[in-house]
């Protein structure tokens, strides 16, 4: 089971120890000692975002207690943890983070509030993109791109992390995890050809993209896919363009024809509005992310995946329909 944390503003974070990858010291998933467990009691696992919750809640099952700070709805990038979140962090076995640089201020949070929990990155051993790879000759090649997610082949390593760090936490149920990782593995390799399958609707010609921010790197290498441009620039949605950066963009949307601009369910939209009436284009929300919440069309990753490419496939196929809406 698993519940999320009342959100709310928190006082700027203070200096932490820092790994070699910008973030605070990362434990190894394989290498955590058994976390001191009562009888009777569950471990108590703490998850930086929904879409991370949900993937180790898939692993976890029942023999974890399971909580997500970042809610359904709220951009990660930008989150910050209520004392209750900090509470709740520290009273954890293990915190599990997306990783590469996405939760890096949340996970310098809770290092500085004397957090002790492990930090787990679910990323390790991904190999990431960068800016200068996605676009090369850009200005500014530095950053890591964040959003591993959005490649259901990178959720493989994500499990494997997952399983490891809670088999080495709790040894007892160590069969049970590598039950529900090798289950949930061979969900994610159907997920990824089933989109190879709806995406066979979409030219290659055709496959290109538009962002409200950079965040479909990872989607565009595994699926042929092109990012002509973000609205935003750079992994973060923290940034601001430029007036010559949108019109550069709004240029590069005309000359290219393309159909759609893609923005995150969790991103204020006013700029790419703006871009898409200067354009004439559609804009198409996506739940990039976070997920939608019980009941909604992106409860759990894996109809998160369907409901984005559906909507893709929707918006750039060339029986598209011209309503500007999602399916």
């Amino acid at each position: 089971m698993w519940a999320f944390a009342l959100t709310g503003a928190l006082a700027a974070c203070i200096g932490a120890d820092r790994s070699a990858s910008g973030e605070p010291a990362l434990s190894d998933p394989a290498s955590l000692p058994p976390a001191s467990l009562a009888s009777g009691k569950r471990l108590s696992v703490v998850a930086t975002t929904s879409i991370v919750a949900d993937v180790v809640g898939a692993i976890g099952g029942d023999s974890i207690d399971l909580h997500a700070l970042v809610p359904p709805g709220v951009d990660p990038h930008a989150f910050e943890p209520t004392p209750q979140d900090l509470g709740r962090a520290a009273g954890a076995d293990v915190v599990f983070l997306n990783g590469f640089g996405l939760d890096g201020r949340l996970a310098e949070t809770l290092a500085a509030a004397a957090v002790h929990a492990p930090l787990v990155s679910l990323s390790q051993g991904i190999t990431p993109l960068t800016l200068e790879e996605e676009h090369p000759g850009g200005s500014d090649p530095g950053g890591i791109d964040p959003h591993t997610w959005l490649d259901p082949n990178n959720l493989l390593v994500w499990v494997d992390n997952a399983a490891a760090a809670l088999s080495a936490l709790e040894p007892a149920h160590a069969a049970g995890f590598a039950e529900r990782a090798s289950g949930y593995a061979a969900s994610l390799r159907a997920l990824d050809a089933e989109i190879r399958q709806m995406l066979q609707a979409v030219p290659p010609q055709d496959r290109r993209l538009v962002t409200d921010h950079d965040e479909f790197g990872y989607f565009a290498r595994r699926y042929g896919f092109t990012i002509v441009g973000t609205v935003i620039p750079g992994f973060s949605t923290g940034s601001e363009p430029s007036p010559q950066e949108l019109a550069s963009l709004e240029q590069a949307i005309r000359d290219l024809h393309v159909a759609a601009i893609f923005i995150s369910s969790v991103v204020t939209p006013d700029l790419a509005e703006r871009v898409a009436e200067d354009t004439g284009v559609r804009l198409v929300t996506l739940y990039a992310h976070s997920l939608s919440g019980p009941g909604g069309p992106a409860s759990d990753y894996l109809s998160l995946m369907r409901y984005n490419v559906a909507a893709i496939v929707e918006a750039l196929s060339p029986q598209a329909a011209g309503d500007g809406s999602a399916p």
